[in-house]
């Protein structure tokens, strides 16, 4: 919901449930921040409750009154079970994996249970996400993952999330929302047929043709006129192919440059992106020393986990 009424039911949220912006972590459930609710359930109980009370009026059944009044105290202490489910419980956000927009991005939160007592039939939420469910043992940690879907790159909040209970009977629902301070990395997603690896100096058109390397198989990349024919997949072109040159890892392949500069003219922003995400995904797979070049931004070459991860998270937050 967006627009004013979006607003409007935001602005009740944080009065409702005493949100702030950033939550600073740990969260603590305290008495009110939790609601208590029917299910509805528990509202055809009351409504059969109702029923029994005023038939035993009617017809002075003693008995009925004994089973009215035991099954409302049935249901007046389950509002009270529901309520110290909850109370008390701590959470905190522990870590979250990237992930590449379009997928759903998996936290982690450390749910810590102070109490002497177990906590049964707990259940967790993130804003659009499915519902994560587990029980806390008395005077312990648990760790529990929650998803999350994701359509933008960039850094994503963790935003909104609910717990709750309806332990023991499922007439009651206790509730709270929550909203912790904690954000995840989303990369762009990448282009899912990009064109091969663009070539290092060595295999440009007009360069003197050399070897990549003739340690491991790498993949496959266009045909250019310099290439060796010893190096051609003839198997590929015989079964009526494209005409592919064979590239092996190690050796003396140089540094690959990826270069927004150099990417056709007609891709827009987010289409660029998509495709330098999956040369570096494909750069790194492939164990090649890369270097990164987006306007105002220019990664020198490398290889290994963090130099991924750096580029990667240059690519996520380009232009935001």
């Amino acid at each position: 919901m967006t627009g004013p009424l979006g607003r409007l039911a935001a602005g009740f949220d944080r009065w409702l449930f005493r949100l702030r912006p950033d939550e600073p972590a740990p969260v603590e459930l305290v008495q009110r921040r939790i609601f208590v609710l029917p299910t509805p359930a528990g509202l055809a109980f009351a409504t059969t409750l109702l029923t029994l009370l005023i038939a035993s009026i009617n017809y002075s059944l003693s008995l009925g009154y004994a089973l009215t009044f035991l099954l409302a105290g049935a249901g007046a202490s389950s509002i009270l079970h529901a309520f110290r489910n909850l109370l008390g419980l701590r959470l905190q956000p522990a870590s979250a994996e990237p992930c590449f927009a379009g997928e759903p991005l998996r936290l982690t939160l450390a749910m810590d249970n102070p109490a002497h007592r177990p906590r049964p039939a707990l259940r967790a939420q993130l804003v659009g996400g499915p519902v994560a469910e587990f029980a806390l043992p008395p005077g312990e940690t648990t760790y529990v993952t929650l998803a999350k879907p994701t359509q933008q790159r960039g850094r994503l909040a963790l935003g909104r999330m609910t717990v709750e209970t309806r332990y023991p009977l499922g007439l009651i629902r206790a509730w709270s929302v929550l909203s912790p301070h904690f954000d995840a990395w989303v990369y762009p997603a990448p282009e899912p047929d990009p064109p091969p690896l663009p070539a290092t100096p060595a295999h440009r058109p007009g360069a003197p043709s050399g070897h990549f390397g003739q340690e491991d198989f790498a993949g496959l990349r266009n045909h250019l006129p310099t290439d060796s024919p010893r190096h051609v997949a003839w198997k590929i072109y015989a079964r009526e192919g494209p005409l592919v040159v064979k590239q092996f890892a190690g050796g003396e392949g140089g540094e690959l440059a990826l270069l927004w500069s150099e990417l056709p003219a007609h891709l827009d922003v987010e289409a660029r992106l998509a495709r330098l995400t999956a040369w570096v995904c494909e750069a790194d797979r492939l164990r090649r020393a890369f270097r990164l070049a987006l306007p105002g931004i220019d990664i020198p070459a490398g290889t290994g986990p963090a130099h991924t991860t750096r580029c990667l998270e240059a690519l996520a937050v380009f232009g935001i």
